[in-house]
C-alpha cells in the first residue's frame, strides 16, 4: 500500500500486475526470487523488491509536497526502523496469533502499545509526524497502523489514542488512499498490459 501511495503521489505510471501470492507467476519469481510483494521493475532492468525502496525511488522522480525533506522531531530513520522492525513483528503475531501460540493475541497487542503510544504522543503535538506537513513517515507507517486497527476494530475504537485515531481517519479518507485501493483482477501471462490508474492529483 505504501509503495502504491508513493507511486501515485509522484505521478509514476507503471504497468500493473496484480499477484495472488498462493499462485506466484514465473515472471514475478524471475524478477524477484524472494517471492514477496511489492516488486517494481524499472526500465533499466533494476528490480526494487522492498516497499521502502520503492517509496524512496518514487520520491526521487517527483516530490511535490516535499515528503522526503519534511522535518520531524524524531528522525525519520528511527520511526521507520521501529515500524519495519519490532512493531511489524508484533503486528504479524497479533494478526496471526494462532500461528504463534507462545502468547495470546492480547499479549502481542499489549507489547505493541508503547509503539502506538509514541505515535500518539507525537501527534498530540502536531497534525502529522512531520509537524504541520505530511511526510514520508506518515505514509510509511500508516498501512501498518491500519492493519493493527483492523485486527480488533471494537478494541481499537475504544483505545485511548485519540490523536492516533484521528490521524488514521484522515489518511483513510484521503483521495490518494482511495486511488490505491482500486481492485484489479489477477494478472495472467497472456493479458494485455494494464497501466496503473494510480496517478492522482496532489
Amino acid at each position: 500500500m505504501r509503495a502504491r501511495m508513493a507511486l501515485a503521489y509522484a505521478g509514476v505510471v507503471c504497468e500493473h500486475r496484480e499477484i495472488v501470492l498462493r499462485h506466484k507467476p514465473a515472471a514475478m519469481l524471475t524478477a524477484s526470487p524472494k517471492g514477496t510483494v511489492p516488486v517494481l521493475v524499472l526500465p533499466s532492468g533494476q528490480v526494487l523488491d522492498e516497499s521502502l525502496s520503492i517509496m524512496h525511488w518514487a520520491l526521487t522522480q517527483a516530490d511535490p509536497q516535499h515528503w522526503q525533506s519534511a522535518t520531524t522531531v524524531r528522525s525519520p530513520q528511527d520511526w521507520l526502523k521501529d515500524n519495519d522492525g519490532p512493531f511489524k513483528t508484533l503486528l504479524d503475531k497479533y494478526k496471526y496469533a494462532d500461528r504463534h501460540p507462545a502468547q495470546s493475541a492480547q499479549d502481542y497487542r499489549e507489547q505493541a502499545l508503547p509503539y502506538l503510544a509514541a505515535i500518539d504522543s507525537a501527534l498530540q503535538r502536531a497534525k502529522w509526524l512531520h509537524g504541520d506537513s505530511m511526510g514520508i513517515c506518515d505514509i510509511a507507517l500508516f498501512p501498518f497502523v491500519r492493519q493493527f486497527a483492523m485486527v480488533d476494530a471494537a478494541w481499537f475504537s475504544q483505545c485511548p489514542f485519540a490523536a492516533l485515531k484521528c490521524w488514521l481517519d484522515v489518511l483513510l479518507n484521503m483521495p490518494l488512499f482511495a486511488a490505491v485501493m482500486e481492485k484489479y483482477k489477477p494478472w495472467q501471462p497472456e493479458d494485455a498490459p494494464t497501466f496503473s490508474a494510480l496517478v492522482v492529483s496532489s
